[in-house]
């Protein structure tokens, strides 16, 4: 029976591996959906009493990947799959050759990319620069905003009006000199050039306002006068004196000097007049002063005194400033034999010559070697622009065009005492001919030293002039209360004498806020001139809640300029000139919008045919913007424009064909940067 019984057993287990062979298959692969595939065989090998009596030939669950090949529908990728069953699925060419396609796409793209991009770069034209990108605003700060009651402007009001400065869309402010000087000669004579005088507050009242304006995103310049110092600053005291270095910081010269009288070593005259000499008691010498004689000339022949105003500039800049305007730079140097300048009228006797004018002065202003003064200054301030995180700075000043200067100060605008159609013409036409190539162009209508412009011109012109400063080409500069039309004051006894500057106070009068005390510039019982006697109705605040006000025109147009890339990049084209108008378009490649700007500086109403300037101009056009403010979105028939005295009007129309590709004006049209713009990509690109 043990016989049989074993052979029974055998019989069974025979058959149990018969069905185990049948079933491992089906079993394995519900395994392989489940877990890792290997369960069944597992299974088998803990059952398995005598694992050595194994037949390793056998087939077992093991064998996967032969049963995969003898049945290649059977088994799918599943989640969790170990390395040597991916790698069973990775080598497939339906997994393959997806991947290497999208491989080889990645590669192609990222070179694209690094194709375009540098395409993009040698295609793209020169960014604007922060002061070529929007207006500057000029404060005179000793009468913008008085913020102690003492009826003198000081830096913390200017702080307290930058939201204001802000809604005109500015973004450069150019604050006129506050250094330590005498009243005198209203700080144009300074006494220390790395103090604060403290009619203005302090250096930390300095670098707040610095520190407030780049928080609203502004840029600031201020004045620097190197040419000369005030006879009080302690380099004169030691000069005088033959104190060391300072021995020779200033330009002396023998003289001779007789019961008061002197004469001196030459008949160079002073710019306000007489002669540029003044004898000194202490060093029994005269000192020259192109000035007033409490504005002795600096020596720039010295090395010494160079050293010294370049650290004067690295000073400023350590303190974030981003740019000087330079004041003038074209009396640094004189011709040093002395000899004398000639006389315009040669038949004038000598002793009579007494004024500014009646000399040539070719030995006294622009002399060989100013340029490498200038280039000098100019090398500190990249030098400074060059480390990290610091702006590009800038500097301009009063000469014509030369390669020190970013862009020469032009005050074209500022001569004008009467208007009319030819000579707005001849101003901007002698300005851009004479322009170099790639240069920048800059226009104001007013400043410290000039009659304000509704004083010289009138009331009727502001809008139409404003009008014509913002749409020009480059960078419109506005001197504080323009934007409002405020006018000269008229008064003529100042408490104190100023001498051959008296003229430009009328100019200077406080900022007019409100219809206040003082026009709300100051809370104090005086302010240091008086406020004009029209406050109550041209002041800020009137003038915000009124549709058709200066400032509100004034706010037009420089967001109009804001807005758009053809008054800031565009073509500037001259289209016609009369007595009374002025015609030009602004264009760019790649827009097909024109902008056709018309003001009329005429004395009376006119009557223009635009249709005679451009053909094919449609009949009708419509009004982009208006100095009549009744006017704006209207249309306006092409054949007969009528503008009123001192109406300017912006037309809109589509041309395809620009006016600086056409034959008949491309002597009339100028641009500083070309630029083209890209609708489809939307960037400016130089393929033009």
């Amino acid at each position: 029976s043990l016989l049989e019984s074993t052979g029974k057993r055998g019989n069974r287990v025979g058959m149990d591996e018969d069905k185990s062979n049948r079933d491992s298959i089906p079993m394995s692969m519900k395994g392989c959906r489940t877990n890792n595939g290997f369960v069944q065989n597992e299974d088998i090998s803990e059952q398995d009493p005598d694992p050595g009596s194994r037949d390793t030939s056998q087939p077992n669950a093991v064998s996967i990947p032969a049963s995969e090949e003898s049945h290649p529908k059977a088994l799918r990728p599943y989640a969790g799959m170990p390395k040597e069953v991916l790698f069973q699925f990775s080598g497939q060419a339906r997994y393959r050759v997806p991947r290497e396609i999208l491989f080889w796409l990645t590669v192609v793209s990222v070179f694209l990319l690094i194709g375009a991009t540098i395409a993009i770069i040698a295609i793209s034209p020169k960014c604007l620069d922060w002061w070529q990108a929007g207006p500057m605003y000029q404060i005179y700060p000793r009468s913008f905003k008085d913020s102690n009651k003492d009826g003198n402007g000081d830096l913390k009001g200017i702080q307290e009006k930058l939201d204001y400065i802000a809604s005109l869309n500015i973004k450069t402010i150019w604050v006129c000199s506050f250094y330590k000087s005498s009243l005198k000669d209203f700080r144009y004579g300074i006494e220390d050039f790395q103090e604060i005088d403290p009619i203005f507050g302090t250096m930390k009242d300095f670098e707040d306002l610095v520190a407030a304006i780049h928080d609203k995103g502004l840029k600031l310049i201020i004045d620097f006068i190197p040419n000369h110092t005030s006879d009080q600053h302690p380099w004169f005291q030691s000069s005088r004196n033959r104190s060391g270095k300072y021995t020779d910081y200033y330009i002396w010269q023998n003289c001779t000097h007789e019961n008061g009288v002197t004469i001196p070593p030459n008949n160079w005259l002073s710019v306000y007049g007489n002669s540029s000499w003044h004898f000194d008691d202490v060093r029994k010498q005269c000192y020259y002063h192109q000035f007033l004689k409490e504005q002795p000339d600096l020596n720039f022949r010295n090395p010494a005194v160079q050293e010294e105003i370049k650290e004067i500039i690295q000073f400023w800049l350590s303190k974030g400033v981003d740019g000087f305007s330079f004041n003038a730079v074209k009396f640094l140097l004189e011709a040093k034999d002395l000899r004398n300048e000639i006389q315009v009228n040669t038949s004038q006797i000598p002793d009579t010559v007494t004024h500014y004018s009646e000399l040539y002065h070719d030995f006294t202003t622009t002399q060989v070697g100013m340029h490498d003064i200038v280039r000098d200054f100019r090398h500190v301030m990249d030098q400074y622009s060059r480390e990290p995180g610091r702006y590009r700075t800038m500097m301009y000043y009063g000469l014509p065009f030369i390669q020190e200067a970013d862009f020469p100060f032009n005050n074209y605008l500022t001569t004008l005492d009467s208007l009319s159609g030819h000579t707005v013409y001849e101003v901007i036409t002698s300005w851009m001919e004479n322009m170099p190539e790639g240069k920048w162009p800059n226009w104001m209508t007013g400043g410290p030293e000039t009659t304000r412009l509704t004083s010289r011109l009138g009331d009727e012109y502001i809008n139409s002039m404003n009008m014509l400063l913002f749409t020009l080409p480059g960078t419109p500069i506005t001197y504080y209360g323009e934007e409002i039309g405020m006018r000269d004051i008229s008064v003529t006894d100042f408490n104190g004498s100023y001498d051959a500057t008296q003229n430009t106070l009328l100019s200077k009068s406080p900022m007019q806020w409100d219809n206040s005390s003082n026009a709300g510039f100051s809370e104090g019982n005086h302010t240091w001139l008086p406020t004009n006697s029209d406050y109550h109705a041209v002041n800020v605040e009137v003038q915000k809640t009124q549709s058709s006000s200066v400032l509100k025109m004034y706010q037009d147009l420089s967001l109009l300029r804001a807005q758009e890339l053809l008054l800031s990049r565009g073509w500037f084209c001259l289209l016609k000139d009369d007595s009374h108008s002025v015609v030009y378009t602004r264009e760019l490649d790649g827009i097909d919008k024109v902008f056709i700007v018309i003001l009329n500086f005429g004395e009376s109403s006119t009557l223009l045919n635009l249709q005679e300037v451009i053909s094919d101009l449609p009949m009708k056009l419509r009004i982009k913007l208006s100095t009549n403010s009744s006017s704006k979105g209207s249309d306006v028939d092409t054949r007969a424009i009528s503008l009123e005295k001192g109406e300017g009007l912006i037309l809109e129309y589509s041309m395809k064909t620009l006016l600086h590709h056409q034959q008949a004006f491309r002597d009339r049209c100028f641009v500083s940067n070309r630029a083209c713009y890209s609708s489809v990509l939307d960037i400016l690109h130089n393929l033009c």
